[in-house]
């Protein structure tokens, strides 16, 4: 039966939420307020497709993350809820559209798809937090308009780290998948064969 929770996975999942953790605090004055949140960590978002533990690593993550947030009961469980919903679609997306291919359009397809739950998912559900919950509809005419231009601000902000920052992670990642790097692989690395010297 194979192993679900191997050490490997538990020391990956432990590093993942660490830096997402790291990250969001280094530029916590801006990763919280304003339209235009600057949250570098949720390129991170795009290691379930490669990584099964990073779903709850990142739920843990931002859980932790957002207990600086000024939001806080609200962003706890409700904010990181969305990101445990998105890593989840994210992981889905992988294993429907397999990273053997060495065809660009397939990673294409898994950067585009992977990518796309974190920006909806967090544009839909964070202005419900903000504006709903936590009545920030200061300087909008009314409750509507103040979510839907969070909600065009999460767009954007997502985008920007999901797809800006989370594509060069991608491929990094999937790199040193290829290289064989055990760190990065879950079962051990094949050595590549070696060509026998012909005698003379």
């Amino acid at each position: 039966m194979k192993k679900v929770f191997t050490t490997k996975r538990i020391c990956r999942a432990g590093i993942i939420a660490a830096l997402y953790v790291a990250l969001t605090y280094a530029f916590a004055p801006l990763a919280f307020g304003g339209l235009f949140q600057i949250r570098p960590a949720e390129a991170l978002c795009i290691l379930p497709l490669f990584f099964p533990e990073a779903v709850p690593a990142l739920y843990v993550g931002c859980m932790l993350s957002n207990l600086a947030s000024p939001f806080l009961i609200y962003d706890v469980f409700v904010g990181s809820l969305a990101t445990l919903f998105a890593a989840l679609g994210t992981y889905l997306v992988g294993r429907l559209i397999r990273e053997e291919s060495h065809k660009p359009v397939v990673h294409f397809g898994r950067i585009s798809l992977g990518g796309l739950l974190p920006v909806l998912v967090n544009a839909f559900i964070i202005p419900v937090v903000i504006v709903y919950l936590c009545g920030g509809t200061e300087g909008f005419s009314s409750a509507s308009a103040a979510y839907w231009a969070f909600f065009a601000s999460m767009v954007v902000t997502e985008s920007v780290w999901i797809y800006a920052l989370g594509t060069p992670l991608y491929l990094g990642v999937l790199r040193l998948r290829r290289k064989g790097v055990s760190v990065f692989l879950d079962k051990k690395p094949t050595p590549e064969p070696v060509a026998e010297e012909t005698q003379s």
